[in-house]
């Protein structure tokens, strides 16, 4: 089945000088190697920029001049499943293992998300935005993650590759919208990374001065206000994270296995023990900065439920991934909502949510009730669930990095995969690098909205891309069916984001919201009439459209609860992965579309 809008509206030289260049490069090397595979350790300016755009200054000056044409040709095209899931494969040379089972998916998942975010993000807002309401704050996250989950799942279980996000969003929406997700993806990856690197740190320091959570930092006047304490722990403990995770997935999966386990042991501790030290006097006044302030809490501690994503990215070593997948994804993620509404639960009835500790929330409980050494075994219990955070989230960001380099949109050389390890080592380093550099000067508070904005608007793309894969297919849906169909999705987006409107301009009329949720229905509603193009063939998201719209809706309202700096902070990044894009990414997956286009589409018709 074809998926994607024609390639061969591009007028494809022949014969292509990018495929003789490449292929002249590797007889070469080939011959002057006895016939082996061609060497891992190699940086040369072949290896970063293959492509005919890039062969010298008179090319790239004469791809310039066609930014624009090319640029509506990007606009349009789609790749496929084959092209995700065969041609750009080859671009890393070697396979990586098949050898993770849905034992090792619910870990790695239970490893990714506990610690991630639960020990980081839930004292700060449980202190400044919602109170004893932080409960109600998972709850919602974690409704909107779980059918987010959902729609993962699907595109997992059809298309295991480690892109993830990525290659679905190629697949159903185009290159362009994936290039702005693959973006945001790295965003999200180093950010999120470095934010538990800092976390690690102020933990640390919490077992040594209970007081002085920065006491590993290092203050520097000259630098401005949320960049000025220096941090060489977190610098340290993430390049270790990326070096472990280089060595071996299955190794990396044991050693998160065995401590994910201990940390569900002290989980159970920490939630037992509260429970009878809780005071139920703390959770009065329930709403002390209103529901508003609940919801805004919601949008930040959505960095809890992150982690999902990134075991997707692994389906492409899973065994079975038809089986493995679901599984392992909406089994894990169902229970780690209920255990963290409880460990928010018990936090703000141990503590009066103005006496929580913004750094070191759980440590601090603990030595708050007098039990000083139960905070010992809960500051190891969080750091150990912030390292393994860290190793899962090295493997999922390695292996979406790997697929953009495959698709051209940053260099290939990040697509190798290490001959021995089988691990993509550059992308892991890039990945390591640039967090444990942001790491090193950036304050958790300014990591963590932008982290949440990427993170949601990513799963809103997701959401929106399976609705188009189920709805849409070309030569097969009718232009009439399209249109209604586009109509639809408007009307969904554009109500999801009225009703963020209206609540954050604290608008309290019910006919603000009844008018957008009527148009919210009606959009779900009317496309619910209009026929399935695609079906499943082995799982797909239960009562389609009605949990990808609501998907939909959850995560723009999220997103508008962020506040002005999120939407600021996310604007200046986005502006500077264009001005990347139209110099370089533009120019490099035009000239690969070439490439792969004609085997794409032999592979579609076998």
């Amino acid at each position: 089945m074809n998926l994607e809008f024609p390639y061969s509206e591009i007028e494809s030289p022949s014969p292509n000088p990018m495929m003789d260049v490449r292929s002249k490069k590797e007889e070469e090397e080939s011959s002057s190697n006895g016939g082996r595979r061609r060497k891992y350790w190699r940086c040369t300016k072949n290896d970063f920029f293959p492509e005919t755009s890039f062969e010298n200054i008179t090319t790239y000056k004469s791809a310039l001049s066609q930014t624009f044409p090319r640029l509506k040709n990007r606009l349009l095209a789609r790749s496929s499943d084959a092209n995700e899931l065969v041609v750009l494969q080859k671009e890393s040379e070697r396979p990586m293992q098949k050898c993770l089972t849905w034992w090792d998916l619910i870990w790695l998942s239970f490893g990714s998300v506990v610690g991630s975010g639960i020990f980081v993000i839930t004292g700060q807002e449980a202190h400044d935005n919602a109170g004893p309401s932080i409960v109600l704050s998972y709850a919602i996250s974690g409704a909107s993650a779980l059918l987010s989950v959902f729609c993962y799942t699907e595109f997992a279980v059809e298309i295991p590759v480690a892109g993830g996000s990525f290659s679905y969003l190629r697949i159903e929406l185009g290159d362009f919208i994936a290039y702005i997700a693959a973006g945001n993806i790295l965003l999200e990856a180093i950010v999120g990374a470095a934010g538990l690197g800092r976390s690690w740190s102020s933990y640390l320091a919490s077992m040594i001065d209970t007081a002085n959570p920065d006491l590993l930092r290092f203050r520097v006047d000259s630098f401005a206000d949320g960049f000025n304490l220096v941090d060489p722990v977190a610098f340290f403990i993430l390049l270790v994270a990326n070096g472990i995770a280089m060595s071996g997935t299955k190794r990396t999966s044991w050693l998160n296995w065995i401590a994910s386990i201990v940390t569900a042991l002290v989980i159970v501790f920490i939630i037992v023990v509260g429970f009878i030290h809780a005071k139920s006097s703390n959770l009065v006044p329930f709403f002390p900065m209103g529901v508003q302030g609940s919801f805004k809490a919601a949008a930040v501690v959505y960095w809890s439920y992150t982690g999902f994503d990134m075991v997707a990215t692994m389906a492409e070593e899973t065994k079975q991934p038809s089986r493995d997948i679901p599984i392992g994804l909406i089994g894990s993620m169902s229970i780690i909502t209920v255990i963290y509404c409880l460990m928010a639960l018990v936090l703000t009835m141990m503590v009066n949510y103005t006496q929580i500790d913004v750094n070191a929330a759980y440590s601090v409980a603990f030595a708050q009730i007098g039990m000083n050494w139960a905070k010992y075994l809960v500051s190891v219990c969080a750091l150990k669930g912030m390292t393994t955070s860290l190793l899962v989230g090295s493997l999922g960001q390695a292996r979406y990095t790997t697929q953009i380099a495959r698709a051209h949109m940053i260099p290939p050389w990040f697509a190798l995969v290490h001959p021995k390890t089988e691990t993509p080592i550059n992308a892991t380093l890039l990945v390591a690098i640039l967090s444990a550099i942001i790491a090193f000067f950036s304050s958790l508070d300014v990591l963590s909205s932008v982290f949440s904005f990427s993170t949601l608007l990513i799963f809103m793309l997701v959401a929106v891309a399976l609705l188009v894969r189920r709805y849409y297919v070309k030569d097969v849906t009718p232009k009439s069916h399209l249109v209604k169909f586009l109509v639809c999705l408007f009307i969904i987006i554009a109500s999801s984001i009225a009703i963020s409107a209206i609540w954050n301009s604290n608008g309290r009329g019910w006919i603000g919201y009844a008018i957008a949720g009527i148009m919210l229905f009606s959009g779900t509603v009317g496309m619910a009439l209009l026929p399935q193009q695609h079906v499943p063939k082995i799982w797909g998201v239960p009562l389609v459209p009605w949990l990808p719209s609501l998907s939909i809706g959850i995560n723009l309202f999220l997103v508008g609860s962020l506040g002005y700096l999120a939407f600021l902070r996310f604007i200046i990044c986005s502006a500077a992965m264009l001005v990347y894009y139209f110099f370089v990414g533009l120019h490099a997956t035009y000239d690969v579309a070439h490439l792969n286009q004609e085997e794409s589409n032999n592979l579609e018709s076998s």
